[in-house]
């Protein structure tokens, strides 16, 4: 539990941190339009892990199945 805590703690203050420097990056990236292709690609990324997942979790479930 205490691990949790100083876990969440250190990340409260990281996010802090980072939001009292500003981030150049970003503001270039939201200035050109260029963050839509981040989000996109982030996007793409995540949705193609997410049906890899569900088809190996499908194929377990068969093989479950089969060897019953």
């Amino acid at each position: 539990m205490t691990k949790k805590l100083i876990f969440i703690a250190i990340l409260l203050a990281a996010n802090f941190v980072a939001s009292a420097q500003g981030v150049e990056m970003a503001d270039q990236l939201r200035g050109s339009g260029n963050i839509y292709v981040v989000v996109a690609t982030i996007a793409i990324v995540f949705v193609g892990i997410a049906i890899y997942l569900f088809a190996i979790d499908k194929r377990l479930s068969k093989l479950e199945k089969n060897k019953d």
